[in-house]
């Protein structure tokens, strides 16, 4: 397999380039957010417009010129451009996992609610497979990290993702990229908007793309491993005064995926399931390695899915408050099938699919109410309320490992909440906030497989989070801070195959919650070309939500969804960026982490875990102890870094050079297990064109890992399924960028 390793040196070197910095993965985001001349990049983290600077939280912005820059084209690719955010692959969107400094959702069900928030113009979305997708029309993205409860609920324990498309505009204007790659990948997207009239503006927007994939199925010749995807969007935005608008937003998106997994590890000799068929029978030509890229499977895994809706939002001037009010409703649904034995074996009984859909649909509505900003004291309070249906049927079989059923999941949730800032000192001001909701959750879940064996279930709860910072001025671009938070995730159940009446009688699994302290410094230097923001945090989550060994209330023990005991995550962040000229930028994202359990004691056992690797065989089910254990999906280092230069070539046209460098520390997918460990890589992406002097248009070659380094975003140990014991089956989901590919990409704006 060809790697780069990273020696010290190296790390150190690209680290001291990124303090030589500007603006929090951000300087790109300025260029489209706010005015050149400024220096300021605003954002809405905390429900008010306000410059980055100024916030005292742990943000990242991300505008579109970077996103092109790392090679990100779709959800999934976020992770390269935001060093604390990592995105893990799976068999399709809905069982993805998003993590922000090593704190995640490692769970299936559909009742269970995600620890980072997925937000479209600050509008949740039910499902996070919903956000999988193209990003088309995006003005910037904000990343905020560590728990954002207060503000934004309970699903955002972790922190949260806000996607923000672009607005109407006063003047007509028509945007248009198209990317092209040696693989195959195509791509168009485009946004129009202008004026309808004095009082009336419209965007609209489409995009799409197709890939065929970079894995090859030899059982039918066919690509895998890619997607297609279309999606449109329109904005109408009605000023019938200066003291009140309306904007109503449409959007409707639709695609498909393929999956397969390559083994990338595997003893030679090994036999399917008992049956005595050889690796080489029931998967006739591939041969598993470090660059394998086939497959044979005689079932196409695969998902197509579906959503549309839209959101109204007012904002009214009443004297010197505003009322903002944001009603939204989301349909979606995904269907997923899977070749769960993932061979072609040609015998009956070692033939198994697994079928079913997520169907979701979500209601939201907020009402805030927001104080002149300018004030020394300035308050925004509001009211929120949410209503979701889930549906899931689930079919495994018909050989083995047999699955049918049907489950239900409703929440409804209704919250108050505030937050003041108040500027006691001229260049002191203290912040607080607070959040009340009350929750309602109900199920359904009928066992067909088992007798149409039907259970049903509700619960409610009431919590509290709340939220304390101090910032600091020592100059108008020196500021620190320091701020205290607390978390919350709800309640839920565990809708999963195996759901019974002993799940039943358990109840809801109880919430997790978190506790997080932060310090931080924000400086501007040099007339603002030179930005570095450095943030110190400490955050403890209490009764962790995943997956462990249960005892119920028979005595009977199972793997299920519970509370498993406290995590632990602390470490530092940079962000930071250097612009002495309009000729050179450059930035650079930094996150240094060190997560691990406090306390695990009873987790599940990897496949084929010995006593010696730490398993517990003496009772049923197997489990092992992870307290003191790294958490998975958790690098200890991991950072980007971007330069352009923009060179003149004639008096209107400039050269392009753009470098990109993302490094990722090594992680466990799976506590401990070896099968599923990832070393350290870095990629690095280039690019090479021209545009116009008042970027009119663009058009640039790139090569997307220049140095063709293999890694894996997410590992399987199937070594169960292949005789047990010592021996080795590892697949994996293979990156866009599994190898190493090129492009060419053209732009517009007029």
């Amino acid at each position: 397999m060809k790697c780069i390793r990273n020696s010290l040196g190296v790390s150190v070197m690209a680290m001291a380039i990124a303090f030589g910095a500007q603006a929090a993965s951000a300087q790109t985001a300025a260029e489209d957010a706010a005015p050149a001349d400024t220096g300021e990049i605003i954002v809405t983290a905390q429900k008010r417009a306000e410059n980055v600077q100024n916030v005292p939280l742990a943000v990242s912005v991300v505008g579109p010129t970077q996103l092109a820059a790392a090679g990100v084209r779709d959800f999934g690719d976020l992770g390269k451009i935001s060093p604390s955010l990592t995105i893990r692959p799976a068999e399709h969107p809905v069982n993805a996992n998003v993590s922000l400094r090593g704190v995640g959702t490692f769970a299936f069900g559909i009742g269970v609610e995600p620890s980072v928030a997925v937000l479209v113009d600050e509008v949740p979305l039910a499902f996070q497979a919903r956000a999988f997708s193209d990003l088309p029309d995006i003005e910037r993205i904000e990343v905020l990290r560590g728990p954002q409860s207060t503000l934004y609920g309970k699903a955002a324990s972790a922190g949260l993702i806000n996607l923000i498309t672009r607005n109407p505009t006063d003047e007509l204007k028509i945007r248009a990229n198209a990317t092209a790659t040696t693989d195959s990948e195509y791509g168009a997207n485009f946004s129009v908007s202008g004026p309808i009239s004095d009082t009336l503006g419209f965007v609209v927007s489409g995009a799409y793309s197709k890939w065929d994939g970079n894995v090859r199925n030899l059982f039918n010749g066919k690509k895998v491993n890619g997607r297609e995807s279309g999606s449109v969007r329109t904005k109408l935005r009605w000023e019938p005064s200066s003291d009140a608008s309306v904007t109503l937003s449409l959007n409707y998106m639709s695609g498909n995926t393929t999956v397969g997994r390559p083994y990338i590890r595997m003893t030679e000799g090994l036999r399917f399931r008992g049956t005595g068929q050889l690796a080489t029978v029931v998967m006739p030509g591939v041969k598993p390695g470090p660059e394998n890229t086939n497959i044979s499977n005689n079932y196409n895994a695969r998902t197509n899915y579906e959503g549309g809706g839209g959101n109204l939002r007012g904002e009214f001037t009443l004297g010197d408050h505003t009322l903002v009010s944001i009603t939204s409703y989301d349909s979606f649904e995904l269907n997923d099938y899977f070749d769960s034995d993932e061979t072609s074996s040609s015998l009956a009984s070692e033939n198994n699919i697994q079928t079913g859909t997520f169907r979701s649909n979500l209601f939201t509505q907020e009402v805030r109410l927001l104080s002149d900003g300018s004030k020394p004291f300035r308050y925004t309070v509001g009211a929120y309320y949410a209503n979701v249906d889930f549906e899931r049927p689930f079919y495994r079989g018909p050989a083995f490992s047999l699955a049918n059923w049907f489950a239900t999941s409703k929440s409804s949730q209704i919250a108050a909440f505030v937050q003041a800032d108040w500027q006691f000192m001229p260049n002191a001001t203290f912040t607080g906030g607070a959040r009340i909701q009350n929750e309602r959750i109900g199920y359904t879940f009928k066992d067909i497989q088992n007798g149409n064996a039907q259970f049903a279930g509700n619960a409610s709860d009431t919590a509290a989070t709340y939220r304390a910072s101090l910032r600091y001025e020592f100059t108008p671009t020196i500021s620190a801070f320091a701020t205290y938070s607390t978390g919350y995730k709800g309640q839920t159940y565990d809708l999963t195959t195996g759901f019974n009446a002993n799940r039943a009688n358990a109840g809801p699994i109880k919430p997790e919650t978190s506790r997080d302290i932060e310090f931080g410094l924000r400086t501007q230097l040099f007339d603002r070309k030179l930005t570095f923001n450095v943030t110190y945090f400490d955050t403890t989550y209490k009764n962790l939500q995943a997956q462990a060994v249960e005892v119920l209330p028979d005595l009977t023990t199972n793997f299920r969804l519970t509370n498993v005991g406290k995590l632990g995550t602390k470490g530092v962040e940079i962000d930071a960026g250097f612009r002495p000229s309009d000729l050179f930028n450059l930035n650079t994202s930094i996150a240094v982490l060190d997560a691990k359990y406090i306390s695990f004691p009873s987790s599940p056992c990897f496949p084929n875990q010995s006593a010696a690797q730490g398993c517990d065989r003496t009772k049923s089910p197997a489990f092992q102890n992870l307290t003191g254990e790294r958490a998975v999906q958790a690098p200890r280092l991991k950072f980007n870094v971007t330069g352009e230069v923009t060179p003149s070539l004639t008096e209107n046209i400039r050269g392009l050079i753009q470098a990109n460098v993302q490094y990722t520390g090594s992680v466990f997918y799976v506590a401990r297990d070896p099968q599923t460990f990832q070393k350290e890589f870095t990629i690095v992406n280039l690019s090479v064109g021209a545009r116009d002097e008042s970027r009119k248009w663009e058009v640039a070659a790139f090569v997307n890992n220049l140095f063709d380094v293999q890694y894996y975003p997410s590992l399987i140990n199937n070594s169960g399924v292949w005789g047990g014991g010592s021996n080795i089956a590892t697949a994996a989901i293979l990156p866009r960028d599994f190898r190493r590919y090129g492009g060419v990409r053209a732009s517009l704006n007029f």
